[in-house]
């Protein structure tokens, strides 16, 4: 989790052509000897992929719409835009890192209570020998993964629910989440916290309890030496640490 930064959805760069959760952009990670983070999305039929988006409109070409209503086997047809990477299917990233690097996998959720990307993870995890660990925003799918798979390794990521993006949320849900209330189904072994909200209570306290901390998203030097003070490891894109 801590031995070397992690490449925000792999080590990607637009402008080159490495479009972010791509082969390319882990490749290119793993070539620098960097931890990598991604995001995984679940798909109609249970399975999941790597992507952020909820929906397809901006990554994909020729592409639109939810992510969760479509299959697996259409996603993997897709390509990413201006590239010819296409969406990788969670076993491919698998067999691609193969324990190379550290792998730490973001589950996105629709907040819903659907359990399938959890136990698709849980799953595949369990035939996969590197380094590996699993977070969320939402605490659901990581109590749902310390029940499938409670020696994997999971955390929570916040921000301290203060944007405007989490009014889609009611406020007990969402003081809730900034309490960190959910920590009795949840058990994470580390956090992973907003960089331009450190220091806070919560990231001292992991720290206190000998959990480590990194933070997201860190793009540019300056950030970094701030970040470093806070936490145990940086997750990073824009430039190489």
């Amino acid at each position: 989790m801590t031995a070397r930064p992690i490449a925000h959805r792999g080590l990607h760069d637009a402008a080159s052509g490495i479009i972010e959760n791509s082969y390319s952009a882990f490749e290119a990670a793993v070539d620098g000897e960097y931890a990598i983070e991604c995001d995984l999305q679940v798909t109609s039929d249970g399975t999941a992929v790597v992507f952020h988006d909820t929906t397809l409109d901006r990554l994909a070409t020729d592409a639109s719409g939810k992510v969760k209503d479509h299959c697996a086997d259409e996603l993997a047809k897709l390509r990413l835009t201006g590239t010819s990477d296409r969406i990788l299917r969670l076993e491919e990233l698998l067999h691609q890192i193969d324990g190379k690097v550290p792998l730490i996998l973001e589950l996105k959720s629709l907040w819903d209570g659907d359990g399938r990307l959890a136990q698709f993870v849980s799953d595949c995890a369990r035939g996969y020998a590197g380094p590996l660990a699993t977070m969320s925003f939402d605490p659901q799918p990581i109590a749902q993964l310390r029940e499938f798979s409670p020696d994997l390794v999971r955390g929570v990521v916040s921000d301290g629910t203060v944007d405007a993006e989490w009014q889609r949320l009611p406020l007990p849900e969402r003081l809730r989440l900034r309490r960190f209330a959910h920590l009795d189904s949840t058990r994470p072994h580390f956090l992973s916290y907003d960089v331009r909200r450190l220091p806070s209570p919560a990231s001292r306290w992991f720290r206190l309890a000998g959990k480590p901390v990194i933070c997201w998203t860190v793009r540019s030097e300056q950030m970094l030496k701030h970040a470093r003070h806070y936490c145990d490891q940086v997750t990073f894109e824009g430039f190489r640490p």
